[in-house]
């Protein structure tokens, strides 16, 4: 591996424009101190002292862009008429993240999740509860069709797309097909990030599974080189894809490429794992800025394997930075081909 070229294009990553497409979310972190167990019930009676919004899922990809690119990144998605829409809103805007093409539909709540944690005096924070807000249904046609619009009017202006599918029911077939058609027509990439249901991206640049959404996906274990590449060549038939990036956790990436090429790439400092809360989130990020300024599938992998390296030092869905990376870029990168 060429170090040089790859510090080369991580410099290059602010350059990009990206676009997220998918289900935007909003994380509400309610803290507060156990004060006595209720008389009402046999619960936790917390004093509150305070709240922090944090971007989640497809929100937490684009908010990992915004910090490379400088903003340049725009977020179409669906909001509810409800007061969690604007706290979605006051997030976007602190994290300088384009979200004017949001579609408003009254009859979906925002997606978010609502975590409760509670401390003693001397003791660390324990999560209590998790109220999870989010609308399952099908999207309207009314609802798709002004999504539809605000595809076409903003893929142009970006060099590639996101498509973050966390299953909450944002990316319909019409939404996906909108999406490929679009970046067709104007040579963009998509990117998929999806955690089942492969088979409904057809025409993609590229997509992002983890290990075991893959291994549900094709109904075996992917154990040794040939099991990935079976596998790889599946998804890229399937898809039409030019790689596919396999996500393996703690045993790094696996990139497999046309031609029965295949890339094992290691996790970079495993004994540094503090939260890994978002890393696939980031590792989507880093990978489609990377292909959208021209890198090589492989070495794109490689600079979202290092941004999750950063990221999971962190708690909770946290984002890195250019400087960031090319800090903690190895002095030698072994790749198992």
């Amino acid at each position: 591996m060429d170090k040089d070229r790859l510090i080369s294009y991580i410099k290059e990553l602010g350059s990009a424009k990206i676009l997220v497409v998918g289900d935007l979310a909003l994380d509400e972190m309610v803290y507060g101190d156990t004060e006595r167990i209720s008389r009402e019930a046999p619960v936790l009676i917390l004093q509150h002292t305070h709240t922090k919004f944090i971007l989640g899922g497809a929100s937490n990809a684009a908010h990992n862009v915004a910090e490379i690119n400088g903003g340049k990144v725009c977020v179409i998605g669906v909001i509810g008429d409800d007061y969690q829409a604007q706290d979605l809103k006051n997030a976007f805007c602190e994290a300088n993240i384009d979200c004017s093409a949001l579609i408003t539909d009254k009859d979906r709540k925002t997606i978010t999740k609502t975590r409760i944690s509670g401390s003693c005096s001397h003791s660390i924070t324990q999560q209590i509860v998790r109220i999870d807000r989010q609308t399952n249904a099908p999207l309207s046609k009314i609802t798709e069709d002004k999504m539809i619009e605000e595809i076409e009017r903003l893929v142009p202006l970006h060099d590639a797309v996101i498509l973050s599918d966390y299953h909450i029911g944002t990316l319909s077939d019409r939404i996906i097909k909108a999406v490929v058609d679009s970046a067709h027509k104007y040579n963009k990439k998509v990117i998929v990030d999806a955690q089942k249901d492969l088979g409904r991206y057809k025409g993609v640049t590229s997509m992002t599974p983890n290990l075991p959404d893959t291994q549900k996906y094709v109904g075996y274990y992917l154990r040794n080189k040939e099991d990935f590449l079976k596998a790889g060549n599946t998804l890229l038939t399937e898809s039409g894809a030019e790689a596919v990036l396999i996500t393996c956790g703690s045993e790094g990436m696996v990139v497999v490429e046309k031609n029965n090429k295949f890339t094992h790439i290691p996790v970079f400092n495993k004994a540094e794992v503090f939260d890994v809360t978002g890393a696939g989130d980031t590792v989507t990020a880093l990978y489609t800025l990377a292909l959208a300024i021209g890198a090589e599938p492989v070495y794109a992998a490689i600079i979202g394997n290092i941004a999750a390296g950063i990221v999971i030092k962190q708690y909770g869905c946290a984002t890195t930075s250019i400087d960031e990376i090319l800090d903690s870029v190895p002095e030698r990168i072994m790749l198992e081909i």
